[in-house]
């Protein structure tokens, strides 16, 4: 049987050391936060609430691939890719992503999705007000987890109004001249072509 004996000097350090810290906080200064009438800016690379980016005439940047889904430890997300086709096009690809859930109740924001994602169609937003009472609408859909369309953008389905190829979409590598009414490139040299940074949707994330 073990020697069950209390060695009392131990014993009674370490209570005066636990009381220690709970009597010196009490004479610091309180910090109170007033949320939500007054809401703190969360860091730059923030991991919030998803979203689906569209390239810039609004064609939607995720091909159905469904990496996230398999990287997701969490089995959070849920993806079905579809073909498209020259009459109904979403993607400048093949595919697109017809389905897309993302269960917050599973999430854990760990953000390896956005790793996976090799056209950079998911990112996260700094978005984290996601408390809500019901279990359903914690299951958001595609809809509600694509990027809002900006000016220039045009709702699909349509045609490539930007480059004739995926790779050049992929690659960010788009000819001015077919998008003369795009307001994000007003003022530069027709012949020029956008780099993939500059490519990026506006509000997108670079997490």
């Amino acid at each position: 049987m073990a020697d069950e004996t209390i060695e009392w000097p131990t014993y009674v350090l370490g209570l005066a050391k636990g009381h220690w810290i709970t009597f010196r906080t009490m004479f610091k200064k309180r910090t109170t936060q007033y949320y939500p009438e007054q809401k703190e800016p969360t860091a730059p690379r923030y991991h919030g609430r998803h979203q689906l980016n569209r390239h810039p005439d609004g064609l939607e940047k995720c091909v159905g691939c469904e990496l996230c889904a398999w990287a997701c430890p969490a089995d959070a997300i849920y993806v079905e890719g579809a073909d498209n086709t020259e009459a109904e096009r979403y993607s400048p690809g093949e595919r697109y992503g017809s389905v897309y859930q993302i269960n917050y109740l599973r999430c854990i924001f760990c953000g390896l999705c956005i790793e996976a994602c090799p056209t950079r169609a998911l990112t996260m937003t700094n978005e984290y007000e996601l408390a809500d009472d019901s279990r359903q609408d914690l299951i958001f859909t595609k809809e509600q987890l694509l990027a809002p369309l900006m000016p220039g953008m045009e709702q699909p389905p349509h045609p490539r109004r930007l480059a004739d190829s995926e790779k050049e979409y992929y690659l960010g590598v788009f000819s001015l001249s077919i998008v003369p009414s795009d307001p994000t490139v007003e003022g530069r040299n027709p012949a020029s072509t956008r780099t993939r940074d500059e490519a990026l949707a506006p509000g997108e994330n670079a997490s």
